[in-house]
């Protein structure tokens, strides 16, 4: 049926005009949100008994490299060096298109599993035309929605530092065959490596390349010693800067950069989790709002982290809370109030992913008119229960496994806690086989 109603939940609209709807329901047809209440007089629809749950927006991830899905907590134990000498420098190199089909489905369907609908697939291991087109297909078949951020092959270290190597020309191949149209699920974006990895006469032409395209460009900047390069400024002093671009980290960019960023327009991604145990440096996130910029939010290195988004709210609360408190406490003053909530959080994963994304006008809150992607966040259990009477608490208490239903334009990926349209046990096998082969082979 093409109509659904879910019916009877505390709904977290994430919509200033809408509000919050304790006994909430919401009505979807071919897709599309059509009604947001309570009490709503529906009949001929498939009703979803949401009693105990919080409906919500999907979350939105703006930065994950999902090809590494099959390698999970292998970078643990990492720092970003050796992150990059060693899963960069010597595991991409050995990728097939097969091993990068299998790590982004088991990577998007893990998102997908913990609530995240939208997601920024940051592929930097586009060794071949072939690699790239086994990731396009590979986020196609899993249902999410996804920004596929077209990048570099890892196999070659002329591309990074200083490179003076232009983004591969195979992205107009892509754009042409697979991104003809802008309201499909997966669309395209360019994953640049910005003026800490390569020349500003080659990041010019890059966005160059960009915004003939029509696409947003995302790129790393401020991350660890790195950023002493100053990226924003070079950027802004080649009249670069701009509304299309995603900046990931800024944990040391200035705020000066940081204010530059802001007044053109730009967007923020912050990864908390991984900047604290690679060592990019102190989370942004203070920063970022104190120049104006409410930035999104992302797991970055799922070979590093969990990849649930639910640890990922949790994390930046952390980190900028502790960020205020010791400034305080250095004072001699003791906090007296939290310097950022729960509800901001569940904005950054939501409202704010979308906007980062450029997808503000068709996801990110539960608005009539907006595309049906949502999630029911089960509170049932005791943990989350004891959270209070704050929904927004509840929410940011909760992990994947309390994600009940899961939603991508109107169509269930996830129901009563089972995945859907995928064989998730066939997916899991050939994620491991393909880790297997890549740790075998590095043995050898």
């Amino acid at each position: 049926m093409s109509r659904k109603l879910i019916r009877g939940g505390h709904v977290l609209s994430m919509d200033p005009a809408i509000g919050d709807h304790p006994h909430g329901d919401v009505l979807i047809e071919g897709g599309v949100i059509v009604e947001v209440g309570t009490g709503l007089d529906v009949t001929d629809a498939e009703f979803i008994d949401a009693n105990g749950m919080v409906v919500m927006p999907g979350l939105v991830d703006t930065h994950r490299h999902t090809w590494q899905g099959a390698l999970a907590q292998i970078a643990t134990d990492w720092t970003l060096n050796e992150y990059f000498t060693q899963l960069l420098g010597r595991f991409s190199p050995l990728f097939t298109p097969d091993d990068v089909r299998a790590g982004t489905v088991f990577g998007a369907l893990e998102a997908l599993d913990s609530g995240v609908t939208t997601l920024f697939d940051w592929a930097h291991v586009m060794n071949t035309p072939e690699h790239a087109d086994a990731s396009v297909q590979a986020l196609r078949d899993s249902g999410i929605r996804a920004v596929f951020g077209h990048s570099i092959p890892t196999s070659d270290p002329s591309w990074y530092y200083a490179s003076t190597r232009r983004h591969p020309d195979d992205v107009r191949r892509l754009a042409t065959r697979y991104f003809n149209t802008t309201d499909q699920l997966v669309t395209l974006a360019l994953a640049l490596r910005g003026p800490e990895m390569s020349t500003i006469d080659t990041v010019a032409d890059d966005l160059a390349l960009a915004r003939d395209l029509g696409v947003r460009s995302s790129m790393h900047v401020g991350i660890g010693l790195l950023g002493g390069q100053r990226a924003i400024t070079q950027l802004h002093d080649h009249g670069l800067l701009g509304p299309d671009l995603i900046f990931l980290h800024a944990n040391t960019s200035t705020d000066d950069e940081l204010k530059l960023v802001a007044d053109t327009g730009g967007h923020a991604s912050v990864s908390a989790r991984v900047e604290m145990m690679m060592g990019h440096g102190f989370p942004a996130t203070g920063r970022l709002l104190e120049a104006g910029i409410r930035p999104s939010l992302s797991v970055d290195v799922v070979a590093g982290v969990p990849a649930n988004f639910f640890d990922e709210m949790r994390a930046v609360l952390e980190a900028e809370r502790l960020r205020r408190y010791d400034r305080l406490l250095a004072r001699g003053e003791q906090p007296a109030s939290v310097p950022l909530t729960s509800r901001q959080a569940i904005e950054f994963a939501t409202v704010e992913g979308a906007r980062t994304l450029g997808l503000e006008d068709r996801i990110g809150t539960l608005t009539p008119g907006k595309r049906a992607d949502v999630i029911l966040v089960d509170t049932s259990r005791s943990a989350v229960r004891l959270a209070g009477r704050d929904v927004t608490a509840a929410v940011v208490s909760a992990d994947a496994r309390d994600v009940d239903t899961v939603l991508v334009d109107g169509e269930f990926r996830k129901y009563h806690g089972v995945m859907m349209g995928s064989d998730m046990a066939s997916v899991r096998q050939r994620a491991e086989t393909s880790r297997d082969r890549l740790l075998a082979t590095l043995s050898a």
